[in-house]
């Protein structure tokens, strides 16, 4: 038998106890996350794409200013549902803001962006002078 004094046997299950993300009642759908982001290199330009589910091409704001790319939403939802003798209101509210500093090999003036099925994909093509150049043979003199 082991005899290990804790002091933390208390203290944890109360803190979280107090601090459930359902504690306050609804809060289990307050989503405060940033979407997740693949980006990947290929030989002519960058891709990339963004987890962003169940929103419109509307709801997202995609700026580019001096090589620093910004993608925001912000997604505002009024739920009405009865229980019992009475009606309840909850009022959903999500947004997110990233921003990714282009490289100086990007072309920012060719950036293509599309949202398909909960994907935000941009395809960031790279400059003609930092593309690879083709091999070339050398011959001998």
């Amino acid at each position: 038998m082991n005899l290990i004094k804790r002091n933390d046997v208390l203290f944890p299950s109360l803190m979280n106890e107090i601090f459930k993300p359902d504690w306050f009642g609804g809060m289990e759908n307050f989503n405060s996350t940033v979407p997740a982001v693949n980006i990947k290199e290929n030989e002519t330009g960058f891709e990339l794409e963004m987890s962003v589910p169940g929103r419109k091409k509307e709801d997202f704001n995609i700026e580019i200013d001096d090589n620093l790319l910004t993608i925001s939403s912000e997604v505002k939802t009024e739920n009405e549902t009865k229980e019992g003798n009475y009606t309840r209101r909850e009022f959903g509210y999500a947004s997110f803001k990233r921003s990714f500093t282009l490289p100086e090999s990007v072309d920012a003036d060719k950036i293509d962006a599309s949202y398909e099925n909960g994907i935000l994909r941009f395809a960031l093509p790279k400059k003609e002078e930092a593309l690879p150049k083709p091999k070339r043979m050398i011959e001998l003199s």
